[in-house]
């Protein structure tokens, strides 16, 4: 009787976990209105930098493009608070051609980020450790010296990890433009990259605003056609 007991508890136990477990994200809306775009032509504004300013490092539009050539740690905000079900897209690259700054890593992303203790958010040094006490998601493609790609959620001093790759093919190539994807909606956030789903996750707690950045570390990289959208 104990034996069956046991096992029927067991069996309940697993029956429990399945029915808690999170629906898989299937449903991302539709594009409704523009919220924002950017080209990147002429100076750049609208954007807080967080990095060591110093002879050498420069985040400033050139060519048309966004260009961070930095040698330590950088992330470059939208200066615009975001909230809501929304899709955020943008073309990138990691630029390999002999400069003092070039290292094929840390092509990475911060979105719904917002300090739990501080309403200002913009406090930074560019450090990655400065940024260990936000709310937000974290995507770091092509990290640790392109050897990683792993997907974060931040929450009450803790930095989770979703999901990872090590493989190759989710792995950094020099020169080439990404389509990037990033999108919140209903409770589940998600990255694309070149049409590919790199991460989905249904957050129980979904971070609902905040904002977004570019992030990386010692390298130099150039973004562009960056478009914000409702999703409806």
């Amino acid at each position: 009787m104990l034996i069956k007991l046991l096992a029927a508890a067991a069996i309940a136990t697993v029956t429990a976990g399945a029915q808690a477990a999170p629906a898989a994200c299937t449903q991302w809306g539709q594009r409704g209105a523009l919220l924002y775009q950017d080209d990147f032509e002429g100076p750049l504004s609208g954007y807080v930098t967080e990095y060591a300013k110093k002879p050498g490092n420069v985040i400033a539009n050139q060519d048309g493009r966004l260009l961070i050539d930095v040698d330590s740690g950088a992330t470059v905000w939208l200066d615009k608070p975001l909230s809501g079900n929304l899709v955020i897209t943008y073309t990138r690259r990691v630029v390999m051609d002999g400069g003092k700054n070039d290292r094929l890593s840390d092509f990475n992303h911060f979105w719904m980020a917002h300090d739990p203790n501080n309403a200002k958010l913009f406090t930074r040094s560019g450090k990655f450790e400065d940024y260990d006490n936000l709310n937000m998601y974290y995507v770091g493609f092509g990290g640790n010296t392109n050897s990683t790609t792993r997907f974060r959620r931040y929450g009450n001093g803790q930095r989770v990890v979703l999901g990872e790759y090590l493989d190759s093919s989710h792995l950094l190539e020099p020169n080439r433009d990404y389509a990037v994807e990033i999108a919140v909606y209903n409770g589940c956030t998600r990255m694309l990259v070149d049409g590919k789903e790199y991460f989905s996750y249904r957050d129980p707690q979904p971070f609902t605003s905040g904002y977004f950045g570019f992030r990386t570390t010692w390298s130099r990289q150039t973004i562009d056609n960056l478009k914000i959208y409702q999703l409806k």
